[in-house]
């Protein structure tokens, strides 16, 4: 197959790429200042000659996009809606990286993939009309992959912010109210992949790790893979750290969409960060 990837150069974008390298499909990887994806002629002129486009760009700024809703959600947006037309005429699969922000983030039980959509934030309403644009445009050839809590080997995350802070600071303060699931980019690179490749059903998909946790539960975790004691890790309210934009404080994904297109889901997320982490530290 024949793979168009925007947003090649972000931490997810560089994983999908990567694994794709290693198969014998073609892979053709399009950083922001190679394609810009809210232009529509370089977007109608990008697709054709591809089988499959994943767009991992995005405006992932989830504060900023506060006071600029209408640029994030061109990007977030408005590109989705470009490369769904653009797919559709190219007889092209699409995937849709989305996002958790889409839900309210009150919930007290993982969120179905069929769940209503109620996002709090200008981040999360810019996804959610990419996600709504995919389904109308596209509704039987595209894969909306929603995820959360990312880290990765390539960029800044919060994996890697605690295995920097744990090497400067004898103690930190982590927000211990704001549940969701760590995850990491490969496994998300991974299953986009799978879905295509094993020809799954269209849908919405939640591609996160199983289990839940909390930041400071992250972070305490972080601490124990690098040997160091947890309890330098102190447990805080969302509260002591106001931002622009609301945080989830309920972040969880359910999986059924996996079970019943016959893929395995994304493993625990203490496991995978096990894994993660030793990749990240051997990069």
């Amino acid at each position: 197959m024949r793979w168009l990837v925007t947003g090649a150069g972000g931490m997810l974008g560089r994983d999908l790429v990567e694994l794709l390298s290693s198969s014998d499909d073609e892979v053709t990887a399009a950083t922001r200042s190679q394609l810009d994806v809210t232009d529509a002629d370089a977007v109608a002129a990008a697709v054709p000659g591809h089988d499959v486009v994943v767009n991992a760009a995005a405006w992932t700024d989830v504060d900023n996009a506060e006071q600029h809703e209408v640029e994030a959600t061109r990007v977030n947006g408005l590109a989705p809606q470009l490369l769904a037309a653009a797919c559709a005429a190219a007889r092209a699969r699409l995937v849709q990286v989305s996002t958790d922000y889409v839900f309210a983030g009150d919930a007290s039980q993982p969120y179905a993939e069929d769940a209503p959509v109620a996002p709090r934030s200008a981040y999360g309403r810019s996804k959610a009309a990419g996600e709504a644009a995919v389904r109308t445009l596209l509704p039987e050839a595209s894969y909306i992959v929603r995820t959360a809590w990312l880290y990765g080997e390539h960029g800044g995350n919060f994996v890697r912010t605690m295995v920097n802070l744990e090497a400067t600071r004898d103690v930190l303060d982590v927000v211990d109210d704001q549940h969701g699931q760590p995850t990491w980019t490969r496994d998300v690179a991974a299953s986009a992949i799978a879905l295509v490749r094993g020809r799954a059903p269209s849908g919405v998909y939640h591609a996160t790790s199983s289990g839940e946790t909390t930041w400071h539960g992250l972070a305490r975790a972080v601490f124990e893979e690098l040997g160091a004691d947890p309890a330098r890790v102190r447990p805080t309210t969302t509260d002591k750290f106001p931002r622009p934009a609301p945080r989830p404080a309920y972040s969880v994904l359910g999986h059924d969409a996996w079970r019943r297109a016959g893929f395995p889901a994304i493993g625990h997320w203490r496991e995978r960060l096990r894994i993660g982490m030793d990749t990240m530290s051997r990069s």
